[in-house]
């Protein structure tokens, strides 16, 4: 059965095509800085906006039909899904997607051993639809976030018998994860955080995520995943305050809890500007800590204080954060859409005009980045602002070996250090805009 007949298969016609169901950027074979852009840009299906979102908002019912022709709650209906994403990677040349638990399956109220069952024939299912095609899975996850007994968090929460269901969940997670041959398995603490410390034990909540990470990890290895493990940061949202607030807080999290090694970071453009940063700002923290994994593709509005999951379409944005990628030798997974429709944008082909945009906008970004680099003059500035560290005194801090008596007695002598120079950011900006909107 056919979902989108209506729509044709999706290629590149170059910026000047008039087609809406063409690609104006994104030219897969095209080769850049030795890759293709298909190799910089290795995207992925989000099985849970585009498949499952419907438009619903606390203050509305949806908009969209996600039915795909059946009963909704249904294991028809997660079949049904599978068919629909499926014909809409092959219409996008998309090679990669991504899921939680329950967005493939519907969740048993009761029994998870039953979700459990739904899982294995669901997965089963998956191998079959994509035999024979290039679509593998990016990542699992688990929506440890969304059922009443997460109220309190998961591996943070107050009841042992929750922190078990966690586990029960990850550790089907991570099976499926090796099943379905994934990259990665992602942790998402939507509520593993607090609304007050008046009722909260930190010590406790912060060591019992750490156990659960742990005891994933361990699993993990022991049934044969070699993949990375992900924390997404988000610093709110549900919970008013939640632990992997940040890049920073989640990197000194598991180096402090002996974790580094396997997991990675899965950066979320609108997590970011939630914690007052940029994603070029959480990419590059990733980037000189070696913690470079994976991408959620959208972006918020800076009109409003929640998590939009808009899709891309700021140039400067994904430039800035290519030009991040790029300079870090690529992320280890990949892009995925965590990006809906506007709630308006309610028929099947706004979800193509979506992720044509998005995927356009990345890739416009990433010509953008690599002709920044291949220009050189940023680089060139920022070598020559911190050239007082290749030699002397400096070479010497750089290197680790000087004292703190030996610079003292240098600022002795010196008397008084020159003036450190001009930054020159509108100089820089202006160099971003000339590389962006030239001719």
């Amino acid at each position: 059965m056919s979902f989108f007949d209506n729509i044709p298969q999706v290629k590149y016609e170059g910026r000047d095509s008039k087609n809406t169901f063409a690609f104006k950027y994104y030219d897969p074979k095209r080769v850049i800085l030795g890759k293709t852009m298909e190799e910089h840009l290795p995207f992925a299906m989000a099985w849970w906006h585009n498949l499952c979102a419907n438009g619903v908002d606390m203050f509305g019912v949806g908009t969209t039909d996600k039915s795909f022709g059946c009963v909704p709650g249904t294991m028809e209906h997660a079949k049904a899904k599978v068919d629909a994403g499926i014909e809409f990677m092959q219409k996008l040349g998309i090679k990669y997607y991504c899921f939680h638990d329950v967005d493939i399956v519907p969740e048993d109220p009761e029994d998870i051993n039953v979700t459990n069952q739904r899982l294995d024939e669901i997965t089963d299912y998956i191998l079959e639809k994509t035999k024979g095609t290039d679509i593998k899975c990016l990542w699992t996850t688990c929506n440890m976030f969304g059922n009443p007994r997460y109220m309190n968090g998961a591996g943070s929460s107050n009841s042992a018998d929750v922190f078990c269901f966690a586990a029960a969940q990850a550790k089907k997670g991570i099976e499926n994860a090796v099943k379905l041959g994934a990259k990665g398995y992602v942790f998402w603490g939507g509520r593993e955080g607090y609304e007050t410390l008046l009722n909260t034990n930190m010590k406790l909540e912060e060591e019992n995520i750490a156990r659960l990470f742990t005891m994933a990890r361990d699993y993990g290895r022991k049934i044969g995943f070699t993949g990375d493990f992900y924390i997404e940061p988000k610093p709110k949202e549900p919970m008013k305050h939640q632990y992997d607030f940040d890049a920073a807080t989640a990197i000194g999290f598991l180096r402090k809890y002996g974790l580094d090694k396997d997991f990675k970071m899965n950066i979320e453009a609108n997590h970011a500007t939630l914690a007052g940063h940029t994603l070029q700002h959480e990419l590059r923290v990733c980037a000189v800590n070696g913690m470079m994994g994976s991408v959620d593709a959208n972006q918020g509005d800076m009109l409003l204080g929640w998590d939009t999951d808009q899709f891309p379409t700021n140039v400067y944005d994904t430039t800035l954060a290519m030009y991040e990628i790029i300079k870090a030798g690529g992320l280890r997974g990949g892009f995925n859409f965590d990006s809906k429709c506007r709630r308006p944008s309610n028929t099947f082909e706004d979800m193509f005009f979506s992720y044509i945009a998005g995927m356009d906008t990345l890739a416009l970004g990433l010509i953008k980045a690599a002709e920044i680099i291949e220009d050189g003059r940023i680089d060139e500035f920022v070598k020559e602002r911190y050239a007082s560290y290749e030699s002397g005194i400096g070479k010497r801090i750089h290197d680790g070996t000087a004292t703190m008596e030996e610079c003292a007695q240098y600022a002795a002598e010196l008397k008084k250090p020159e003036n450190p120079g001009s930054g020159r950011q509108e100089y820089l900006e202006s160099i971003i805009n000339n590389i962006l909107f030239r001719s």
